[in-house]
């Protein structure tokens, strides 16, 4: 078909996810196609625009006799100009579907490789250029979507601003054995940032309410359902504020997100089979709060019932005080609720640099991790920051960090220093347990982990 003509159709072509809406009128898609079956005199066309999927009949005595030929051998993936007349269909998932009276072919498809057939996650990875394409990334990459857009509003709505961090530090944040080296010209080095929050702190002491929101960078060797090379992460920093407003704005963000995704998602969740009532609590809010103490005792006690959450091991050792939680261990304590669990007040020496003491009891960091139900584990990861300079340049001191790379942040306390506090929420993990699937991979258009890079 000639490029001009296909243009000219363009201007007039329906999407499939206004179907509904048409019923009894006749449309053009312009869609590609992603299955077929028939015998006989009847074919039937899986059609896909990117907005929806909807089944295309073409009946013998409806067509020409050149269409009903092309509609037997079109290929999988093959592009068309498609015309026909909306019809209701109470068995198809949209409602609706179109019985075909024009079909033109826009462009071929030769052998496509992603066939009907089960194919294994290493081949779908391989091909995920074309993975895309088909019902499971489609319904989990339109969440991701509206998780994005979620998040956005809730911020503007509660009166913050986007404020960019750059991708390139000269010192790490957290752990320096997570930092991916850049050799700048042989003259210096730097990193790819592991957050943008120092840099946020910076901007929440200019404008008061910040957030950040973008790739972030870690050089972990782990090859876990929870870990990607490169991820996204969403980071405000408000100031003045504190350890309980905190928690309190995470709450609302999270509640916020879910109910977005339930009104606006719902055939993507269908199509990824995902129990609405195991999200439902979580747009409602009213998240329980547990202390890490509390946690290690949750543990201890489930440990000791037997009675163990799916995906933890019957040798799974309790944490003794002072230790940090593994998966096992999040999983445990987010299997007690229904909804995410905010876990606070871990021992400071297992924490950041930059995380204020809990003034009760200074062993203690004005802290907190978000669960997630459902063995999802940590989403969340915020605290109170060190709002004064020597306390701060003590913890630095301590950690052996160097002084000179940190005078900038040093400074945001030399100046005009107030209480404030922070999270990052990594936006993969988030997707993850919206959609109820296994891996983060699959969370992200192209994941970037220890053992891919490509495509």
């Amino acid at each position: 078909m000639k490029w001009r003509a296909v243009f000219s159709i363009l201007g007039s072509v329906t999407s499939i996810r206004d179907l509904p809406q048409l019923i009894g009128q006749t449309v053009t898609l312009s869609a590609w196609l992603q299955d077929k079956s028939g015998k006989g005199k009847l074919q039937f066309l899986k059609l896909r625009d990117g907005s929806g999927f909807v089944q295309a009949t073409v009946f013998k005595s409806d067509v020409n006799e050149e269409v009903f030929e092309l509609a037997r051998h079109l290929t999988q993936e093959s592009s068309l100009l498609i015309t026909g007349e909306v019809r209701a269909d109470e068995r198809a998932p949209s409602g609706v579907e179109l019985a075909v009276s024009e079909l033109k072919i826009v462009g071929t498809s030769g052998e496509y490789p992603i066939t009907p057939k089960e194919h294994g996650p290493e081949f779908l990875q391989d091909h995920r250029h074309l993975w895309l394409r088909h019902r499971r990334p489609w319904a989990i990459l339109r969440v991701r979507d509206a998780v994005q857009r979620a998040i956005v509003d809730f911020f503007h709505g509660e009166g913050f601003i986007r404020f960019d961090a750059p991708f390139f530090t000269p010192n790490a944040a957290e752990d320096t054995t997570e930092l991916f080296e850049i050799d700048l010209f042989g003259e210096n080095k730097a990193y790819l940032s592991q957050t943008g929050q120092l840099h946020a702190e910076a901007g929440a002491l200019a404008f008061g309410k910040v957030y950040t929101f973008g790739p972030t960078f870690r050089a972990e060797k782990s090859k876990t359902r929870r870990h990607l090379l490169e991820f996204w992460m969403i980071e405000p920093e408000v100031a003045p504020s504190s350890h309980a407003e905190n928690m309190a704005l995470q709450e609302r963000m999270v509640s916020f997100v879910v109910g977005r995704v339930l009104e606006g998602c719902a055939e993507e969740l269908a199509v990824l089979e995902r129990d609405l009532d195991k999200l439902r609590p979580a747009a409602e809010g009213h998240f329980p709060h547990v202390t890490y103490t509390e946690a290690l005792e949750m543990i201890r006690r489930v440990l000791t019932s037997g009675e163990l959450p799916p995906n933890v091991s019957a040798d799974t050792q309790p944490v003794e005080w002072g230790d940090d939680l593994g998966a096992p261990h999040e999983t445990i304590v987010g299997s007690q609720f229904d909804r995410p669990v905010i876990i606070e007040k871990y021992p400071a020496a297992i924490k950041a640099f930059y995380m204020q003491p809990d003034p009760e009891d200074p062993r203690l960091a004005l802290c907190d991790d978000m669960i997630a139900p459902e063995g999802y584990g940590e989403i969340i990861g915020g605290s109170e920051r060190i709002h004064d300079y020597h306390l701060l340049k003590n913890r630095l001191d301590e950690q052996g960090l160097p002084l000179e790379a940190f005078e900038w942040y040093l400074d945001l306390r030399r100046y005009g220093s107030v209480p404030h506090a922070g999270y990052g929420m990594g936006l993969e993990r988030l997707i993850a347990w919206i959609c109820g699937i296994n891996h983060i991979r699959e969370a992200i258009p192209f994941p970037r982990m220890l053992t891919r890079l490509s495509p």
